[in-house]
């Protein structure tokens, strides 16, 4: 007995056509996802005082906080190496939002690491004004994830595809 990829009522061409349009929104939702990078990489710029601007009311870098407050002597006569690291801290999240982009689903997983473990930073500095600092990397964090289970449902429809094309 062989199983047709035919729905209810649905020819093949109807079932080709619906499949192509759930990978079309699934490469949407990746290409979405892949956006927050460049948002948070703007958001890190202004948290961070890399955009001759500092908002830490915004956005709070937990990890660069800390080394201002831990790292005090290191970078008292040196404010140049803070914007350093700050704009090191820029420029890995706009290469990891290049990668997401080509579909790489590392850099979501990337993405997500590294923002957790800047939100345990940030949690060590829990104040009244981190709270928005808190959702804002769980916002991150949430499509990030997002993102990478798209990326995974698209390489699995599109090998799916493939798999039909040629069986």
């Amino acid at each position: 007995m062989q199983t047709l990829n035919v729905g209810a009522g649905r020819t093949d061409q109807e079932y080709q056509a619906a499949e192509e349009s759930r990978r079309d929104e699934l490469r949407g939702e990746v290409q979405s996802s892949a956006f927050y990078f460049f948002v948070a990489a703007i958001c890190a710029g202004l948290g961070s005082g890399v955009l001759l601007i500092r908002l830490p009311l915004i956005v709070n870098i937990g990890a660069i906080d800390l080394l201002f407050i831990y790292g005090r002597d290191l970078l008292h006569g040196n404010i140049l190496l803070f914007r350093m690291i700050g704009a090191a801290w820029v420029v890995a999240l706009l290469l990891l939002g290049v990668a997401a982009r080509n579909n790489h689903r590392w850099a979501f997983w990337a993405g997500i690491i590294l923002y957790g473990a800047d939100l345990l930073c940030t949690m060590m500095l829990l104040n009244v004004f981190s709270i928005f600092a808190l959702g804002v990397h769980g916002l991150f964090i949430m499509q990030w994830f997002k993102g990478q289970k798209a990326l995974g449902d698209l390489k699995e429809a599109t090998t799916r595809a493939a798999g039909a094309v040629a069986g």
